[in-house]
């Protein structure tokens, strides 16, 4: 789908949505989690804008990590002059793993990213915990529920990777984090369109109508149908119902 996107009013528009979101549950703050990616630097520099430098806290959060993520949040901080936090989380990542039955990579990853989470509402006194997923992410269900997945706020959450791309120029976010290679940094040399088997510009291809190939199709489709429980509330039996059907 063809349009032009003025880039500095949605800038403009999703700072003003972040103070009255903020406002509106009596807090000051976010609390956001810094991985040195364009997605996190974005939604911190938005929040940075919105609040001020000064009601942004971005954790960094090592689980067994590469020194380059951390190295990266760093930079990402420092660039936008928000208060930082370094907190290694590979011991208690280790703990986890030491009695776990499913030693996969996938398991593992899951639990980074939950550890990260509950760090974030650890420090959620006072403040919101920004997530920092895209609308490309959220279609496919690639995120950890419960994880990554949890969040009180998602200003980017309806933005494709691509127009997250063309804000973070808006932003004057540096080079070098605009063409970073999509990763999650959940395993060395992990990349987020190699992990799902499809492009971020097919998967909004697939979501636009537009034409993309049957394997890319068909690996699109699987992914939102084995994820659908993600986008959905909590389920419950409707207790209250059985007994007036059955009273």
């Amino acid at each position: 789908m063809n349009r032009t996107v003025n880039y500095m009013a949605m800038r403009d528009s999703i700072e003003k949505w972040i103070r009255k979101t903020v406002s509106e549950a009596s807090v000051s703050g976010v609390v956001v989690g810094l991985s040195g990616g364009l997605d996190s630097a974005v939604s911190a520099a938005l929040c940075a804008g919105a609040l001020g430098t000064g009601n942004v806290l971005g954790l960094i959060m090592p689980c067994s990590s590469m020194q380059s993520d951390t190295d990266d949040g760093v930079k990402i901080a420092r660039h936008l002059g928000i208060r930082y936090k370094i907190i290694d989380l590979s011991s208690v990542q280790q703990a986890f793993i030491d009695d776990l039955d499913d030693t996969s990579v996938l398991n593992i990853a899951n639990i980074k990213s939950r550890l990260r989470m509950t760090m974030l509402y650890a420090h959620s006194s006072g403040r919101l915990v920004l997530g920092t997923s895209n609308y490309s992410e959220i279609l496919v269900g690639y995120w950890t529920k419960w994880g990554d997945g949890a969040a009180d706020l998602l200003p980017i959450g309806r933005l494709y990777k691509d127009e997250v791309r063309e804000l973070a120029v808006v932003l004057g976010l540096p080079t070098w984090v605009i063409d970073r290679v999509p990763s999650a940094g959940l395993w060395p040399g992990q990349s987020d369109e190699e992990e799902m088997g499809v492009s971020y510009r097919d998967i909004r291809r697939y979501f636009d109508g537009g034409d993309i190939s049957e394997s890319a199709t068909a690996i699109i489709k699987k992914m939102v149908k084995s994820t659908e429980h993600k986008r959905k509330p909590i389920v419950y039996f409707n207790a209250r119902k059985w007994m007036e059907d059955n009273g």
